[in-house]
């Protein structure tokens, strides 16, 4: 491919162990359909409707947003360890992506009077991208959210490395959803602490 000057495959192929090229240098009437790899589930795709592409647009989302949706492969910075949705006073539904948030050790879902839904993809939140771990670090709460009716982490290994899960205070709450059916999900395999009160 001699007139090949960028490419880019973020999080690409995560599980290979090897990598092979063949015929890299292509005759001027040859073409590659990259396309074709738009199925391929190690190369994230985007989600048109996602309202946050990328850490900086989650540090400035208005406080006053509805609805939070975090893109595929998003939020992935070494630094992001703490993720709070306290501030976020008004929203309503909160939605995050496939492959989201490998270093966030703790998430909170606290006193959020509005929020009524929460959809998490799978490989996020999970430094064990193709297993499980245990991490005593690793805390996710979810508290004090009086119109949340559904909880759904919808793929497998979220959240797989998570010590602490806190489920408290959600009375209006009709559905907890983790995992896949007929799959080996590993959400929470090695939590130590996994809480669900009502007061």
């Amino acid at each position: 491919m001699p007139s090949l000057t960028d490419v880019s495959l973020p999080l690409a192929f995560l599980s290979s162990v090897s990598c092979t090229f063949h015929s890299c240098f292509l005759s001027p009437s040859s073409h590659i359909d990259i396309g074709a790899l738009g199925g391929t589930p190690n190369i994230p795709y985007h989600n048109p409707s996602a309202t946050v592409t990328t850490l900086q647009e989650f540090t400035a989302l208005e406080l006053a947003v509805t609805e939070i949706i975090l893109d595929n492969a998003c939020c992935n910075d070494e630094s992001f360890l703490v993720m709070d949705f306290g501030c976020f006073r008004s929203v309503r539904r909160i939605v995050v992506g496939n492959i989201s948030c490998f270093c966030v050790d703790e998430v909170k879902l606290i006193g959020l009077k509005e929020l009524e839904s929460v959809v998490i993809g799978e490989n996020s939140f999970t430094k064990e991208k193709s297993g499980w771990g245990e991490d005593p670090n690793r805390h996710f709460y979810l508290k004090n959210c009086p119109k949340l009716k559904e909880l759904r982490i919808t793929g497998i290994r979220s959240f797989s490395d998570y010590s602490v899960c806190e489920i408290e205070n959600v009375d209006a709450l009709e559905v907890i959803e983790m995992g896949e059916l007929g799959k080996d999900s590993w959400n929470f395999l090695y939590c130590s602490v996994f809480e669900l009160k009502s007061v």
